[in-house]
């Protein structure tokens, strides 16, 4: 028994457009917005007393230049993909902080 199939060449793919209009949405990128913003500032301020501390002798104790020497490379892998990810939502999505 053999079967034939016809497959048509000829496929018409219409336009997908995402709809955005859900009311919900518009909340959930201002909630995304302020974390993404929020964690970005904390982390540049930890990183700016990471670098000073490492930098300066006198300005911090030994206790947070230890902490620094040993996270200093965890707090630019954080600052890089909070970075990214701030980056691709800005991109897909608008940042949107309810002004």
């Amino acid at each position: 028994m053999r079967f034939t199939q016809i497959i048509s060449a000829d496929v018409e793919v219409p336009d997908i457009q995402p709809d955005f209009s859900a009311p919900f949405f518009q909340g959930l990128q201002v909630v995304a917005s302020y974390i993404l913003g929020g964690a970005l500032i904390v982390v540049l301020i930890m990183l700016i007393v990471a670098a000073s501390a490492l930098a300066f002798r006198g300005l911090a104790s030994d206790h947070v230049r230890s902490w620094a020497g040993a996270n200093i490379v965890w707090i630019f892998v954080a600052a890089a993909c909070l970075g990214a990810v701030s980056g691709l939502f800005n991109w897909f999505v608008n940042f949107d902080f309810g002004f």
